[in-house]
C-alpha cells in the first residue's frame, strides 16, 4: 500500500508517525506532502519522503489519505481518512461533516456515536472506532527533562489558543505570582496558534520555576507533570488518560473528571487540594477516559491501518456518492496552484 500523510500543522507529525511506524513495519510506503506554510521543515526526519508539489502527490498514487485536519482537497486519488487532530468535542466544528472523508477513524465510544448518528441521513461515509494514534506512544515514553528540574511538584500550563476560550490572559498575574513563591516547578506549553503577545509575556516568567516548552513531542512533557492547568482544549484529554487531574479555568462544558475554576485566585487551592488527587477525582478521570479513548494498548495504528485496508478492498460499496463539494475543493484548488485533472 502507498501512504500520504497531508498536513498542515506541526502537530502531525506526533500524530501520524505512529501511523508511519506501523505501516512501514507492514512493508507499506508513507509520503508526506505540506499544505500552507505552517509546517516546520526542519521536523522532518532524514528517512522521510516529502512530496513538494500536487504533481508529485498524483504521481506518487496514493491508496489512502490520512489527515489531522479539516480540508483535503478530492483531486488527490486514494481513499481519504480523518484521523482527528485533537479530542476537544466541545469546540464548535468538531463534529462538522465538510464532505470530504471516506473513513472517519474516531478515537473512543463517544465519538463514534455521534458520527453514526450524524452517518445515518448522510451515509457516504463510514465510521470505524480505532483509537487515535498520537497517544500509541503516550504510555511508555519517558518524561521530558530541563536544566532546572527539581523534585517540586511539577504544574503543566497547556491553554488553548482560541480568543474565546483561552485563559491566558485571565491566569498571568496569578501564574505569575506562583512562580515567583517556587512552591512549585511550571512547565508552559503552547499550541501553535497561541497569540504571540501572550507566548512573549509567559517567556518572561521564564527562570527557576518555570521553563517554557520548545519541542514538538507533547507525550515526554505530559509524563513530566503531576497535574495540569489548562481551559477548553484537547489536551486535557491526552494528559486524563495517565490518570492525573486536570484543573480548567471557565470550561467550556466542565465534567465531573474536572476541577473547574471561574476565578484566577481560586487556582492555587484547586492545585494545591489535588495533589494528589482524591479516589473520587480519579474515579471520575477513569469514567471519562472510557467514552473518550478506552484503549491503552498502544495499537491504535494498527487498528486504523487494518480499517483503512479493509475499505480499500470493499471500496465505496453500500456508500451513497460523496457530495461534490465544488467550492472547497476549488478552494483547496487556488490555494495549491492546481488546476489540473
Amino acid at each position: 500500500m502507498r501512504y500520504l500523510f497531508y498536513i498542515g500543522q506541526n502537530y502531525s507529525f506526533e500524530i501520524l508517525r505512529p501511523v508511519q511506524d506501523e505501516a512501514r513495519q507492514r512493508g507499506d510506503e508513507v509520503a508526506w506532502f505540506i499544505e500552507g506554510n505552517d509546517v516546520n521543515c526542519e521536523y522532518f526526519q532524514s528517512d522521510e519522503m516529502v512530496l513538494d508539489s500536487i504533481h508529485a502527490v498524483k504521481k506518487f498514487h496514493p491508496d489512502a489519505v490520512f489527515v489531522p485536519g479539516n480540508l483535503v482537497p478530492r483531486f488527490i486519488p486514494g481513499l481519504k481518512v480523518q484521523v482527528f487532530h485533537g479530542f476537544e468535542w466541545k469546540k464548535k466544528g468538531h463534529f462538522r461533516l465538510r464532505n470530504m472523508f471516506d473513513l472517519y477513524c474516531t478515537q473512543g465510544p463517544l465519538f463514534t456515536a455521534k458520527f453514526n448518528e450524524l452517518r445515518a441521513p448522510h451515509p457516504h461515509f463510514n465510521v470505524v472506532e480505532t483509537g487515535w494514534p498520537k497517544v500509541d506512544v503516550l504510555f511508555d515514553s519517558p518524561a521530558y527533562q530541563w536544566p532546572a528540574r527539581s523534585d517540586k511538584p511539577v504544574i503543566l500550563y497547556a491553554p488553548t489558543f482560541s480568543p474565546a476560550l483561552t485563559s491566558a490572559p485571565a491566569l498571568f498575574e496569578e501564574i505569575k505570582r506562583m512562580v515567583g513563591q517556587g512552591r512549585w516547578q511550571w512547565l508552559i506549553k503552547f499550541h501553535p496558534k497561541m497569540d504571540q503577545e501572550w507566548v512573549e509575556r509567559y517567556r518572561e516568567l521564564e527562570g527557576e520555576n518555570c521553563h517554557v516548552v520548545e519541542t514538538a513531542s507533547l507525550a515526554p512533557v505530559l509524563q513530566a507533570a503531576d497535574i495540569m492547568v489548562s481551559d477548553t482544549s484537547s489536551i486535557i484529554t491526552e494528559f486524563a488518560l495517565l490518570s492525573r487531574p486536570v484543573v480548567t479555568f471557565k470550561n467550556k462544558a466542565p465534567e465531573a473528571h474536572l476541577v473547574d475554576i471561574n476565578l484566577a485566585d481560586q487556582l492555587e487551592q484547586a492545585i494545591a487540594s489535588n495533589l494528589p488527587p482524591s479516589p473520587a477525582l480519579l474515579d471520575a478521570i477513569e469514567q471519562n477516559v472510557a467514552q473518550l479513548h478506552p484503549y491503552q494498548d498502544g495499537k491504535s495504528s494498527a487498528r486504523m491501518l487494518d480499517a483503512v485496508e479493509s475499505m480499500i478492498k470493499l471500496g465505496r460499496k453500500g456508500l451513497k456518492p460523496m457530495p461534490r463539494n465544488l467550492f472547497r475543493n476549488l478552494k483547496l484548488r487556488k490555494k495549491l496552484g492546481y488546476w489540473g485533472a
